[in-house]
């Protein structure tokens, strides 16, 4: 069984700074750091205007960037030997591709602000392909230390929508910005509830300890299977089931009268998701509110997943084994989370039940001829940050 043990942010950002002297030669002008994230509860409705409730993970993403007097980029990063130069009005839409396309994307976003070039350097210890995001973690990290760089008189909001623009327009890969508004904006000890209709947010204490229980992440080390369009159908089937009801927006609107104005079951099944999540979250948000985080949380936890893995379809035979496995050895709740098809489920699990919990869906995986899963303890970590 592997753990994941959580690196302390001076390792990271000595991680980043050596490869930057090894890559680029001398000193980088900083270290910045930025979250991964777990989403509590409250998925697959950020782009349809729902709420959601993540937290910042201890595991983040470390850039060390040096200014230049030209427009280069130079891009390296230590877990691949495919390093990136390009010059910053080159890229644009698909280019560049790869890993490259995140943080380039970001220096795309902000021209406008008048940035130069610059060398940066990416150490990481956010498991990639794992629905944790990584990709926010190291947009965020990059996009503040342009900012401060570059002296962008900007708050963090404009951060925010330079990270999105940049997954979305130049990575080609779709998000609604919750990844990259909780990078910007978690504090310890909190999950943060954000409002995606209209952009605003809540600090909402979180104290697991405080209830015996502790919230296990499991990395099923399956592939995180975005890239066959099914990420672009489900929102396709929002935007068709909005089209037809005569809605800008399914937030709202009570289920009965959403599934009734509906003829397609398939579309009668994604509203069903949307809206049952959504109040999901905002009994999540009570119970936190009141200091409960035990079964009746885990209950809503596990009522999310069946919605995401029947009414959705966007769960996989990894995180459905996990997650059964996890129910059945005494987890209060448990639910895949992030985009899905691959990728990580959680389990709110009483505290002194986690070793067990933790083989049980490590030997059920393994009956079923599945990837030999990894397990980390989240516990809410704060916001995107200069080291030094």
């Amino acid at each position: 069984m592997t753990w994941l043990d959580v690196v302390a942010e001076d390792d990271l950002a000595d991680g980043a700074a050596a490869l930057f002297r090894s890559a680029f030669g001398g000193e980088p002008d900083g270290v910045w750091i930025a979250p991964g994230r777990v989403n509590l509860i409250g998925e697959h409705i950020d782009y349809a205007g729902g709420l959601v409730l993540p937290f910042a993970l201890p595991y983040a993403t470390a850039v060390a960037v040096r200014r230049r007097e030209d427009t280069v980029m130079r891009a390296v990063s230590t877990r691949t030997d495919e390093s990136w130069t390009g010059q910053l009005e080159e890229i644009g839409p698909g280019t560049p591709s790869g890993w490259a396309a995140y943080v380039a994307g970001v220096a795309w976003a902000l021209q406008e602000h008048r940035i130069g070039g610059v060398d940066v350097a990416v150490h990481s210890s956010v498991p990639v392909g794992s629905g944790l995001s990584s990709s926010a973690a190291l947009e965020c990290s990059f996009a503040l230390a342009l900012s401060d760089l570059f002296g962008l008189a900007v708050d963090r909001n404009v951060l925010i929508d330079a990270s999105i623009r940049a997954e979305n327009e130049i990575a080609g890969a779709s998000t609604g910005g919750m990844d990259q508004n909780i990078a910007m904006s978690a504090r310890a000890g909190h999950a943060l509830l954000l409002d995606c209709l209209d952009g605003s947010t809540r600090q909402i204490p979180i104290d697991l300890a405080a209830s015996g229980t502790s919230l296990l992440v499991i990395d099923t080390n399956a592939p995180h299977r975005l890239v066959d369009g099914q990420y672009g159908a489900r929102r396709a089937a929002l935007d068709t089931a909005c089209s037809e009801l005569g809605v800008a927006t399914l937030r709202g609107l009570p289920l009965e009268e959403a599934v009734s104005g509906l003829v397609d079951d398939t579309l009668i099944a994604r509203v069903r998701h949307v809206i049952s999540e959504i109040r999901r979250v905002e009994l999540a948000v009570d119970l936190l509110d009141g200091g409960a985080a035990g079964a009746e949380l885990g209950e809503l936890m596990t009522a999310s997943h069946h919605s995401l893995r029947d009414d959705y379809e966007v769960s996989s035979p990894e995180l459905d084994s996990a997650v059964d496995a996890a129910l059945r050895t005494g987890a209060y709740g448990a639910r895949m989370t992030g985009g899905g098809f691959g990728g990580s489920a959680i389990a709110l699990v009483p505290s002194d039940l986690v070793r067990t919990v933790a083989d049980e869906i490590t030997s059920s995986a393994t009956r079923s001829g599945l990837p030999a899963p990894t397990f980390l303890i989240a516990e809410p970590a704060g916001s995107a940050h200069r080291f030094f």
